[in-house]
């Protein structure tokens, strides 16, 4: 697959004040989770959202210079919510970690406006290079339970991964992505309800290997049925020639 140069960092982080930012990152859990019944049982209940916050203070304190003090506060983030986000980790507006244990998201990661992630996902490194080592995920991306995306690689826009799929290679604009490793498939389906809500259906994807099983199965069987086709033409060919050779 050719790289995607159209994944652009998200500049929201700088143009907006702190507070904005928690304020929609609340405000959006509510359109992503039918669990979520009041902004009080988000604020106070979430580890998802509480991981953000402490990420926002951190990344804060770790661009103006406070690189121990970033760190520090994202070591008790981590004690707190199970979910690791490095402070150097650049992360765009109404980002929403639903459930949330055991998600690590490393230091030269890119993540941009209304992407959705699930419980489990690894944004991890590949290499002990000092530049970018970590993937940079487009706007309204899904990205589903346990999922790994490694290495300095882009996931275009409005993509979907797969649970459990482990990309490796970067992903077109609006593709899925299943399997390990991850395979590219065209998916022809909504992003989003007529209401502007996500589309959370992310367990109804393609199965690119099943495909190809059952293809193979029905040339299997086609192969099966012209063999005993011919199979009984020669069988009469031969019943023919013995019988024309008869006294």
């Amino acid at each position: 697959m050719s790289p995607i140069s159209i994944v652009a960092e998200p500049r929201v982080a700088a143009s907006k004040g702190l507070f904005a930012l928690i304020r929609e990152d609340v405000g959006c859990v509510a359109q992503r989770d039918p669990a979520a019944r009041s902004t009080w049982e988000v604020v106070l209940l979430y580890p998802g959202v509480h991981a953000l916050i402490w990420h926002r203070i951190a990344n804060r304190l770790w661009r103006g210079g406070h690189k121990f003090t970033a760190r520090a506060l994202s070591w008790f983030a981590r004690l707190v919510t199970n979910i690791d986000i490095h402070p150097g980790a650049t992360i765009g507006g109404r980002f929403f970690i639903d459930h949330g244990a055991g998600v690590v998201i490393g230091e030269t990661a890119t993540i941009g406006d209304d992407v959705t992630m699930y419980h489990g996902v690894t944004l991890g490194g590949t290499s002990w290079s000092v530049g970018r080592r970590h993937p940079t995920v487009g706007d309204g991306v899904l990205i589903g339970a346990g999922a790994k995306i490694l290495g300095p690689i882009s996931v275009g826009p409005r993509a979907r991964i797969g649970a459990n799929s482990v990309v490796i290679e970067d992903v077109p604009p609006e593709m899925t992505v299943v399997g390990i490793p991850g395979r590219v498939v065209r998916e022809q389906r909504r992003r989003s309800g007529p209401d502007g809500r996500i589309d959370l259906e992310h367990h109804l994807i393609p199965d690119p290997v099943g495909d190809a099983i059952s293809v193979l199965i029905d040339r299997i069987d086609f192969l099966e049925a012209r063999l005993v086709h011919l199979q009984a033409r020669v069988s009469e060919g031969s019943h023919r020639q013995s019988g024309d050779n008869k006294p």
